[in-house]
């Protein structure tokens, strides 16, 4: 599988000589990769994933004390056989992700970087949430909250009463309600979706 990925860094070669670490797991080092600030991973076409797995992107950087550090990126499939990441912010970040390649594939402190792929269920990958730097941080929370207020409303205008289909209570005729129970529902449905994947509101 190791010859189905690859890498490409402005200014630089394709590279395409990534290494396995495991039955499903595949790096590839970045050679003087201070300046990099985004790196493409794609599959080259020679062999597809098999079926209900895609390739967990991982990128590793040495942290201040010089052991690397793991940082989870995004996924690639068959349905999405390319990506961009940007890497700059998290080579400045204390904080890794799960590490699954330290134990097999031992870095020494430098200035390479390394990719890390790592086939599993789609299941698996589509449910991680990729590595954000401080200042993505914020547009990150902004994008969900956003994505989650128009979610209710769609959601609740549906049930949406008018003043003229309900008793009067004082209210004015232009005056809408939504039942509390539909809040309830859509309560319930959105944190069941939230649990089984994390970024089902990005679609």
């Amino acid at each position: 599988m190791a010859g189905m990925f690859g890498v490409i860094v402005s200014g630089k070669l394709v590279q395409t000589n990534f290494e396995a670490v495991g039955d499903t797991r595949f790096v590839i080092t970045l050679p003087d990769a201070d300046s990099i600030n985004h790196v493409v991973v794609f599959m080259t076409g020679a062999q597809p994933f098999p079926d209900d797995l895609g390739g967990g992107v991982y990128f590793s950087w040495p942290s201040p004390d010089g052991a690397p550090e793991w940082h989870f990126l995004g996924t690639i499939t068959n349905q999405k056989p390319s990506a961009i990441f940007k890497i700059s912010g998290l080579k400045k970040t204390s904080m890794p992700s799960e590490n699954p390649f330290l134990l097999s594939h031992p870095q020494q402190s430098s200035h390479h970087a390394q990719i890390g792929i790592s086939a599993e269920p789609l299941s698996v990958v589509c449910g991680l949430t990729p590595a954000t730097d401080a200042a993505s941080t914020q547009s990150w929370q902004l994008e969900f909250a956003r994505s989650m207020c128009e979610n209710l409303h769609n959601y609740s205008a549906s049930y949406a009463r008018s003043i003229q289909q309900l008793p009067s209570a004082g209210y004015g005729p232009n005056e809408t309600f939504v039942p509390l129970s539909s809040l309830v529902n859509w309560y319930n449905n959105f944190t069941r979706k939230l649990h089984q994947n994390t970024n089902f509101w990005r679609s």
